[in-house]
């Protein structure tokens, strides 16, 4: 394994540049290498392996990542000032690591590395990671894009079934691995573990960061699934499960009846028959079976009427 030789403290870096966080870009620095390694191992083995990592900052995770073997790290990085300390690890790291400076919210993940690190989606996951102590104000626009991809199977997931380890709000992070019947379980429970194997692997205490969040981390872990647990494209999975989820407390049938014009409760009945769900449960209280069920039939009728699809009640 190929590690970096001897170089400056992350704190030192940041004390070199001048890199204050801003609150504006929701930055907080992870200064004690313990805890990247941490989450580096929770990605799994990563030797000889492609990463891409988002928002490296000034680089803590980044060394994490090489240390661990890495063939190639790709870092995408918005905020120009982390540039030269990147630069200067990039320089120690033999060409194993490539710096995009980018918005990650407009960036494809197309091409990222070389065909032959791609399996087939059905095969064992590739040898290809995201990995990133995320920006909570990006954290969920940013959740929603992969999960889209991983359903269409493009970008990073063009490769095969890319794994994730990412760092969320910790209350985030309990709402991505709730189970039905929770106070936690919520539109992203659904959205997640319909398409992936979702694990909340630790937690990170805010004292950790600088500067100090006002809540603590989670750490968690994602493996795209072999076949989805629901079957239809993820644009009206979103929209249905969004809309019901949207009356949590109420009896199902309340968040159908938004996907539909108010005379068109002939629809409601139909979702509700054809679904064979039980009307007065809530929306948490539904099984992925249901969710599924509900898809398909809501589906089956936005192709005999296709207006519907594009249908909102707000």
């Amino acid at each position: 394994m190929r590690k970096l030789p001897p170089l400056p403290t992350i704190k030192d870096l940041v004390r070199m540049y001048q890199l204050n966080a801003q609150r504006q870009l929701a930055q907080n620095f992870l200064m004690d290498m313990n805890l990247t390694n941490k989450i580096v191992k929770a990605a799994g083995n990563i030797e000889n392996g492609y990463v891409c990592e988002v928002g490296p900052g000034p680089g803590g995770i980044t060394r994490s990542i090489l240390n661990a073997g890495a063939k190639l790290c790709v870092v995408v990085e918005k905020d120009r000032r982390f540039l030269p300390g990147l630069q200067l690890l990039g320089d120690c790291a033999e060409g194993r690591l490539r710096i995009i400076h980018g918005d990650i919210l407009r960036y494809s993940g197309d091409n990222l590395f070389p065909l032959d690190a791609a399996t087939a989606w059905d095969a064992a996951s590739p040898n290809v990671h995201i990995v990133g102590n995320l920006p909570f104000n990006i954290s969920l626009p940013l959740l929603l894009q992969w999960l889209e991809k991983i359903a269409n199977r493009t970008g990073p997931f063009a490769f095969g079934r890319s794994k994730l380890t990412l760092t969320f709000q910790k209350e985030v992070a309990e709402r991505m691995t709730a189970d039905i019947n929770t106070a936690n379980r919520c539109r992203l429970s659904v959205m997640c573990q319909y398409l992936c194997d979702v694990k909340h692997k630790f937690n990170i205490p805010g004292k950790a960061f600088v500067p100090k969040p006002k809540v603590d981390v989670g750490v968690v872990h994602l493996i795209p699934l072999k076949v989805a647990r629901i079957s239809q494209p993820f644009k009206l999975v979103e929209k249905a499960v969004r809309e019901v989820f949207h009356f949590r407390r109420k009896y199902c049938k309340k968040g159908i009846e938004s996907l539909f014009p108010p005379e068109r409760d002939d629809l409601v009945l139909k979702m509700i028959r054809n679904s064979r769900i039980d009307a007065t449960a809530r929306p948490f209280q539904l099984t992925m079976e249901d969710w599924s069920a509900l898809c398909d039939v809501y589906a089956e009728i936005c192709r005999h009427e296709p207006d519907l699809a594009d249908y909102s009640y707000r």
